[in-house]
């Protein structure tokens, strides 16, 4: 049987690089790592620089902003669960954001990053964009499902977890 570019296998415990497509593969998930690490990191600093978001009252406070989607959100009790205190709901946000954003961008425990990440797009799903219509409006659906893959692979490279990996095994 010839084998040509397309068939060929390569073995990874021999330290063959492989093909285009194998390279495409492994760092398929790299760009989305970079994005959603960023994109969180910016986030969550966004808000601790803003003095005026921690505010239980105000434009572009989070009270303010609780209290308009409470009656259209999946879950109200949680929206009157963070209106309780709205300054330590936008804090914990707020770190959260910038937790999960350093872990996916450098790879430091990913999956939990990612968890972390899929959690918050999610409670924000649920409360903050549930009364998008149509559905996909809501931008904090496409986070949660953009988490979803960084959850199940980790950070496998260019990431202080596949370092710490690496010289375990050394």
């Amino acid at each position: 049987m010839t084998l040509d570019h397309r068939t060929r296998t390569h073995s990874a415990a021999a330290g063959e690089r492989g093909g285009l497509r194998e390279s495409a593969a492994r760092y398929a998930l790299l760009p989305l790592r970079i994005f959603l690490g960023v994109t969180f990191i910016y986030a969550g600093l966004d808000k601790l620089t803003d003095s005026g978001f921690f505010s239980a009252t105000g434009t572009g406070s989070i009270g303010e902003m609780m209290h308009g989607v409470r009656d259209s959100s999946a879950i109200p009790a949680l929206v009157d669960l963070a209106l309780k205190s709205p300054a330590g709901f936008g804090y914990a946000i707020a770190l959260g954001e910038l937790a999960v954003g350093l872990g996916t961008l450098f790879g430091v425990l990913a999956r939990l990053a990612a968890f972390g990440g899929a959690l918050i797009s999610l409670s924000l799903w649920l409360t903050m964009s549930w009364q998008s219509d149509p559905y996909y409006y809501g931008n904090d659906l496409v986070y949660l499902m953009a988490w979803l893959p960084l959850v199940l692979a980790g950070a496998p490279l260019w990431s202080l977890d596949a370092l710490i990996r690496r010289r375990r095994h050394h």
